[in-house]
């Protein structure tokens, strides 16, 4: 018994780098994936940067972080040979995973109809830009336009200069976080009902997702005020309060706030401010359970009184190392974390006592390369990093062998005939 969650269970990966993750969550979670790839490889494979500065097919890091634990064969879909395999395949799969542009597959006659005829207990996931269908369904999107049409954009950014996204790329990263988590209601609900379904992911709703409670605000007739971008600030009403805050060595995120919830988080903070005696003498005067960031106590206006505070904050933060001001924080309860950058997260003392960072043997380069590790821990079910990514075509053998029992002679004239 595999004791992986999607242990017994297969799934054939069509995605481009718009749904790489998806399959890669399902294999972390156990799923025998199979990569699937036109002959020759998928484009991303020539997605930058690569091992040793080397470009080639497979030594694409980008490839590499989406596709480990994941097997890998070559098919042409655009010729019948191909799609005669790939029904074949599909009738023994439990998922099939694509990012093709809408109606594509329902082109080749491999829609969701005639695969259900084929296996009527196998779920398709579909990851396009706006969904399968409406009146953007076949628009094209980058991962801007799926930043800015999500609506991240719009809250993202200085606001005397233009918007700005997320700097690495990732409004399809959170696509494909999100039909993995559609597949796996899917697939309750087919354990409960015996049959598949169509899991339908739109990047851009899956940007709206992200923006949390940033969410209603465009509603200002119900909240009173519109949400704008404010930088390293954040617009609350008619108040501007400050999330970042220089130091030694980078920059910490750290929130103030009035009121109950805040409350506990500000006597901390005065506490740690204390201990270094550089706490005014005012912050003793306010009864800072009832301060509520409206009603100023000490300066004319609540705008005043709070930039009077961050500038002691700052002062403070100016002298001290990230590393310094978290252990504090944690130390007094301060709502406070550091900006990190990727060097930072190589090194957390957090994720090492976790064992995040894992080696994975790579023989065809005679090394082993160090990848962010499984993305939860745990006795039940545990998630665990079985294999490097796939070398183009590397398992067509034993896919097709072991699946559905072609010999290598079989092979040899599927591949001269450019099925595989």
């Amino acid at each position: 018994m595999d004791e992986s969650l999607l242990g017994p269970y297969r799934v054939l990966d069509l995605t481009d780098e718009r749904g790489w993750v998806c399959g890669r969550i399902l294999a972390d979670l156990g799923a025998d994936v199979i990569k699937v790839e036109p002959p020759g490889g998928d484009p991303g494979r020539r997605i930058g940067p690569f091992y040793g500065d080397v470009p080639h097919p497979d030594r694409s890091l980008y490839f590499w972080a989406f596709n480990l634990n994941k097997r890998g064969i070559t098919l042409n879909l655009e010729t019948e040979d191909g799609r005669g395999l790939f029904r074949r395949l599909a009738a023994l799969s439990d998922f099939v995973v694509e990012s093709f542009d809408p109606g594509y597959l329902d082109g080749l006659g491999l829609g969701f109809g005639e695969l259900s005829r084929l296996n009527p207990r196998l779920i398709l996931v579909s990851i396009s830009a706006f969904g399968q269908d409406g009146p953007y369904a076949h628009y094209r999107a980058t991962d801007i336009v799926g930043m800015a049409m999500g609506g991240m954009m719009a809250i993202s950014g200085d606001p005397d200069r233009p918007p700005v996204r997320v700097s690495v790329p990732q409004a399809w990263l959170h696509a494909g976080a999100q039909a993995a988590a559609g597949a796996m209601v899917a697939h309750y609900y087919r354990q409960a009902a015996g049959r598949g379904q169509h899991v339908d992911v739109s990047m851009q709703q899956a940007v709206i997702w992200t923006l949390m409670n940033e969410t209603p605000f465009p509603l200002p007739d119900f909240y009173g005020f519109d949400l704008t971008r404010a930088g390293g600030r954040r617009r609350t009403g008619r108040l501007t309060i400050r999330q970042i805050y220089p130091c030694r060595d980078g920059y910490v995120c750290l929130l103030i706030l009035g009121g109950g919830p805040g409350a506990a988080f500000i006597r901390g903070l005065l506490a740690l401010l204390e201990e270094a005696g550089v706490a005014p003498d005012w912050f003793r005067e306010v009864d800072w359970e009832n301060w509520d960031l409206a009603t100023p106590r000490r300066y004319p206006t609540a705008q005043e009184e709070l930039e009077a505070l961050e500038a002691v904050v700052a002062d403070f933060c100016r002298q001290k190392t990230k590393a310094e001001l978290y252990e504090a924080a944690l130390k007094y309860g301060i709502l406070l974390a550091p900006v990190n950058t990727v060097a930072d997260l190589f090194e957390n003392p957090q994720l090492a006592a976790r064992g995040f960072w894992v080696e994975v043997d790579h023989p065809e380069l005679g090394t082993r390369v160090t990848y962010p590790g499984p993305f939860v821990q745990g006795n039940l079910n545990p998630v665990r990093i079985r294999r490097r990514p796939p070398l183009v075509g590397e398992h067509n053998e034993e896919v097709y062998g072991g699946l559905l029992g072609l010999s290598r002679a079989d092979l040899a004239q599927l591949r001269a005939a450019g099925a595989i």
